[in-house]
């Protein structure tokens, strides 16, 4: 009876709030020919799909600087099949149940992509509120790097497909930000959960093949983690990823396999740049689930997601020790989601701009970085960082 309830209380709240972005004319317009500065625009793509299908389309905003910003938008991730049938709804975030991915576009995901966080250009405490945008807004639980329509059962029994279709969907949006901003002179590649991955993995296209005269390039992945032994054949069989990104991976941490490829052909063409909350409460039930089966977070699974961070933040100063970091701590409301845990990115959250960790917000960390002050905030949260032998992987939480 209480999931129940949650999950019509989970309904309520979603319709509510896409009635609201609706009723009051709050959906940006579509591009046209003309861009005012400092307003969002919606901009659909032609042979491109969400991924249940549907309509997909981007976000670009024109910013007097000449700086721009590229984000690859999270939104879950799909492994397999049993994954694949389950996307989010709000119906089953309220009641916790298995939901691993955004499938579509609708007025609702409008708020996690524009106007909060590092997208709020309207915000006068935004150090990025003068850059222009482009959003590759995300809806095929493929990292941003698919190429497949996959068949899988849904949970009612019926038989449906998964458009993985981040790769090309990504390709037309980058087709898109090099018309509208052709020649930027500082450049920040920065995406959150799902992108978070993809930034090291799409970097070098970014800059290859789009912004190759861009001296300037800073990369940044909010909440990166989670370690899956068959990461390479999900991106072979299930995503069918081009080879140059299936290659380099190797272990169970493709984040890191990206980011040593990245590192090994580009060097220090890039500023590299990594964030994360100690004990995210999201990350560690994905890991939960990978590992025991069990969509749920617990403390267990957050002090195992806590361990493998600082195994991470080791590995990622061993590909260049002049990466720099934003661990924080920020506590999960536990009436939210049952058994606490810390929040799950920050990049595109009111706490971007709002909540200090060390006495910084994220915000400003990030600024800095970017105007050549490099240094680290919270790595007093990690003690000290493991060492690969005391690595904690796939295997390692108790089934």
């Amino acid at each position: 009876m209480e999931r129940k309830i949650a999950e019509r209380v989970g309904d309520f709240v979603e319709r509510s709030i896409e009635n609201h972005i609706q009723n009051k004319g709050l959906e940006p317009p579509v591009l046209g020919e003309d861009m005012e500065d400092g307003v969002w625009y919606k901009a659909p793509l032609e042979d491109c799909v969400s991924g249940d299908g549907s309509e997909y389309y981007t976000y670009v905003s024109k910013g007097k600087s000449n700086d721009l910003c590229i984000i690859l938008s999270g939104g879950g991730v799909a492994w397999n099949e049993y994954t694949a049938a389950r996307p989010v709804t709000g119906a089953k975030v309220a009641a916790g149940l298995p939901n691993f991915y955004w499938n579509n576009l609708r007025p609702f995901t409008q708020i996690m992509n524009i106007n909060i966080g590092i997208t709020d250009i309207k915000n006068q405490s935004n150090p990025f509120g003068d850059w222009s945008f482009v959003v590759v807004t995300y809806a095929t639980g493929d990292f941003h790097v698919g190429d497949n329509v996959f068949p899988y059962t849904a949970e009612d029994g019926s038989e449906d497909v998964l458009h993985f279709n981040g790769y090309r969907n990504f390709r037309e949006t980058m087709n898109l930000a090099k018309r509208l901003f052709p020649d930027p002179d500082r450049i920040l590649v920065a995406g959150n959960s799902a992108g978070a991955f993809a930034v090291p993995a799409l970097a070098g296209e970014i800059y290859e093949d789009y912004y190759r005269d861009c001296k300037d390039i800073t990369l940044f992945s909010d909440s990166g983690l989670l370690l899956f032994s068959d990461w390479r054949k999900t991106a072979e069989e299930v995503w069918h990823a081009k080879q140059s990104i299936c290659e380099p991976i190797h272990t169970d941490n493709l984040t890191i396999d990206w980011y040593e490829a990245l590192y090994r052909k580009y060097g220090d063409t890039f500023r590299y740049l990594y964030g994360s909350s100690t004990r995210d409460y999201l990350l560690s039930a994905y890991y939960n689930d990978i590992v025991k089966k069990v969509y749920k977070t617990d403390k267990e699974a957050q002090q195992i997601f806590y361990e493998q961070l600082k195994v991470m933040v080791r590995q990622l100063m061993d590909i260049n020790d002049r990466f720099r970091f934003y661990i924080f701590d920020w506590p999960m409301l536990p009436a939210a989601v049952g058994k606490g845990g810390t929040v799950h990115t920050a990049l595109k959250e009111i706490t971007f701009l709002n909540v200090k960790q060390d006495g910084k917000t994220m915000a400003g960390w990030l600024i800095d970085q970017i105007n050549g002050d490099p240094y680290s905030i919270g790595m007093g949260l990690l003690e000290k960082p493991q060492q690969d032998k005391a690595r904690l992987g796939a295997g390692a939480l108790p089934v």
